[in-house]
């Protein structure tokens, strides 16, 4: 796979949080979310249960960049969310066109009430 293909999958994945449509998102039957305040996810039905309850929360992003090596996009990109600005870098897997596996790294602008100080 080019660059370019590693790079359009990971961006219709981006996409679904402004258009709020997951229909065009690339992910393998057997793709794995995680994240640094939750369960690991696995399979497509899991995953994508999970971005339907988060989706209305997500106002926006702004794409900062995509670091290609091998089969791996490490992308960096700021997300508005109802709560504030989490600052995010994805490290998604691709194999096949397919979005294999999503490892989520994020903090939020400001550290939100009730958190250490």
């Amino acid at each position: 796979m080019s660059r370019e293909q590693k790079v359009a999958a990971v961006e219709a994945y981006l996409d679904c949080f402004v258009t709020k449509d997951l229909s065009k998102v690339p992910f393998a039957e057997d793709v794995i979310f995680e994240g640094p305040r939750m369960p690991k996810l696995t399979g497509r039905p899991t995953v994508f249960g999970f971005l339907t309850h988060i989706l209305p929360m997500v106002k926006g992003i702004q794409l900062k960049q995509h670091i290609v090596e091998g089969d791996y996009v490490a992308t960096v990109f700021d997300m508005e969310t109802v709560n504030g600005v989490d600052h995010v870098c994805d490290r998604i897997h691709i194999v096949g066109g397919q979005i294999k596996a999503i490892q989520a790294f994020y903090y939020p602008d400001e550290i939100r009430q009730g958190q250490a100080s």
